[in-house]
Order: C-alpha cells, then sequence, then structure tokens
C-alpha cells in the first residue's frame, strides 16, 4: 500500500467555550493508534483569518493552504450549527481550491440528537464541488451522549464508526494518491473562478 497516509484533521469550530477541540482530540488518539496513518491537526481557532476575503493571501491564509495541499486526505471535526457548519469552517474550505482536488474527506460531527449529520450532508455538497471523495460513514456525536470533558459516552458504537470511516477513507487515500502519481488530476478551465 506504500508509504503512511498524511491525514490532515481540521478543527471546524471556532467559538468560545467549544466543545470541538476535546472530540478532536478524542479522534486523533484513535486515529494515532493506526500504523498507517500520520495525523496532523488544523484547528481553525489557532488561525488569525482576515474578515474580508483580500486581494492576496495572508501568511495565515497560505499556511493553511499549503497544510491543505500537503495532506493525502481530511477528516472535518464539525457542529451542526442551525442544521449546517460554522461559517468559521466555511471560510476557510473556501481558501483553498486546487489543493483540495482528487483526495478523500472524512467526518466527525456533533449536535444535540441530530448528531451533526445536516452538517455533513452540507458539507458533502460543498466538498464535491472541490473534486474530494467524501466517504460514505462519519462519526456522529451526540451532544447530550457526552462527559463534561467532551469525551462521548458511547464509546464502543462510536470507536467501531472511527475503525469504519477511516479503513474507507485510507482505502480512497491510497487509490487517489496513486493515481495523482500516475496522472495529474484535471486543471481548472482557463478563466473558470472557484
Amino acid at each position: 500500500m506504500g508509504a503512511r497516509l498524511r491525514i490532515t484533521v481540521i478543527v471546524g469550530s471556532t467559538r468560545d467555550g467549544r466543545v470541538g477541540d476535546a472530540i478532536a482530540q478524542w479522534f486523533v488518539d484513535r486515529a494515532k493508534q493506526r500504523g498507517d496513518l500520520e495525523i496532523d491537526v488544523l484547528d481553525l481557532a489557532e488561525f488569525d483569518f482576515p474578515d474580508r476575503y483580500p486581494e492576496e493571501a495572508t501568511p495565515q491564509m497560505t499556511m493553511f493552504t499549503t497544510a491543505v495541499d500537503r495532506a493525502d486526505g481530511y477528516v472535518v471535526v464539525t457542529p451542526e450549527y442551525n442544521r449546517s457548519f460554522p461559517a468559521s469552517l466555511k471560510q476557510a474550505i473556501d481558501y483553498a481550491y486546487d489543493e483540495w482536488h482528487a483526495k478523500p474527506v472524512g467526518f466527525v460531527s456533533y449536535g444535540c440528537r441530530s448528531r451533526g449529520h445536516y452538517a455533513v450532508e452540507a458539507l458533502r455538497v460543498v466538498f464535491t464541488e472541490l473534486h474530494t471523495m467524501a466517504v460514505r460513514d462519519e462519526v456522529a456525536i451526540d451532544l447530550l451522549a457526552v462527559r463534561g470533558d467532551g469525551t462521548p459516552r458511547d464509546r464502543d458504537v462510536l470507536e467501531a464508526a472511527v475503525t469504519t470511516m477511516l479503513d474507507q477513507l485510507t482505502w480512497w487515500g491510497h487509490a487517489l494518491r496513486e493515481a495523482r502519481a500516475a496522472r495529474p488530476y484535471l486543471a481548472r478551465t482557463k478563466g473558470e473562478r472557484p
């Protein structure tokens, strides 16, 4: 299967008092138990992105897009806000375009009762437009079943979901990495804007 895949985990919430960082850490701890993955974390709360899209990329924007480009695949950790995902996540996603192409993406979502499913469904549309391969299975956490430290109570079911999602992500990651090496992914049509 080749060298380990570099998977970038993107923490999408930037709210004060969020549980996203704790959920992301819980997920990362499980992902790092696998010997076939190299895990990087991009926590959007640690970036100082501009309020408005500038004419030229800022150093923080460039740092983010470089990390996106370097990855073989992604796991997006997202809350569900009003049946969608946070604006901070959409802003960051839109800084990159070609860097996302022909790579797999998986999702860890959380929310009350719906477990973030609506956020993931909205993200699937966005990532399809970015020419990624969104894996079918996701890790979905009900915030009503989370301990005070942000770790889920239903660990057995969720750890099985982590394994399933990462197995799919790894399969697609290797297949797409090999495909990109054999033949560059289709370039944007001249003049086309993301």
